[in-house]
């Protein structure tokens, strides 16, 4: 199967973000994902719970949650509520990781764990048995269009080793400095879901080429 395609709506424009959620959907994205920064655990701010509600509408894609926030626990329950199909949390971003990732599990959706540059594979041993996706960050978050830090290939390596000794369907994705390119490196190295914002949204018109491209050329896929 050739990888999904989140693409990130922080790289469309933001005066017409259900414009572009829907774009995206129609080009063959199989996921949307959504950038939630709080300005706090990252040094940007982005959108909340109400715009999540507010774009849910406009597609039936897995809307793919980032939370860059912390503390995340008080908010996870208005991102489900919100229509978020997947959470996915930092480590560092509360107390009581094991707790937070339950909380997302015991809710009825989908559970990520995120790994930042700085951050050694080996944090998912504990929780693995909770995820439903791993996102490894290959930029440091909180800005997008920055340039894939290419140290992190080891680590979604090490990833999928962990991954495939489950025999569970985990999600592995990358997210940071993503294009035609380097998605050939995340995918050599084991990953099998990407996201995408400057290299999908280049080119109004273009996004169905865009997505494409990110796969290598491969035919459209969707997720479970």
């Amino acid at each position: 199967m050739s990888a999904l395609i989140s693409p990130s709506i922080l790289s469309a424009d933001f005066a017409a973000l259900g414009e572009a959620v829907r774009d995206i959907d129609a080009a063959g994205a199989d996921m949307i994902h959504i950038d939630v920064m709080d300005g706090h655990y990252v040094p940007n701010l982005t959108i909340g719970p109400m715009v999540v509600k507010a774009l849910r509408p406009h597609s039936e894609k897995p809307f793919d949650v980032h939370l860059m926030i912390s503390p995340a626990d008080p908010f996870i329950p208005a991102f489900i509520d919100a229509g978020a199909d997947i959470i996915s949390i930092h480590p560092d971003a509360g107390p009581h990781l094991h707790r937070s990732l339950q909380s997302i599990k015991d809710a009825g959706i989908k559970a990520g764990l995120v790994l930042n540059p700085g951050t050694p594979a080996d944090v998912v041993d504990p929780v693995l048995d909770l995820l439903d996706m791993i996102l490894v960050m290959s930029v440091n978050p909180g800005y997008g269009g920055q340039s894939f830090i290419p140290s992190q290939l080891e680590k979604i390596k090490i990833l999928r080793e962990k991954i495939d000794a489950t025999g569970r369907d985990i999600l592995l994705e990358v997210d940071g400095g993503v294009n035609p390119e380097t998605a050939k490196e995340c995918l050599a190295a084991g990953a099998n879901a990407l996201v995408a914002g400057s290299a999908v949204f280049k080119g109004k018109g273009s996004y169905a080429e865009n997505i494409t491209a990110l796969r290598g050329g491969a035919p459209l896929t969707k997720v479970a």
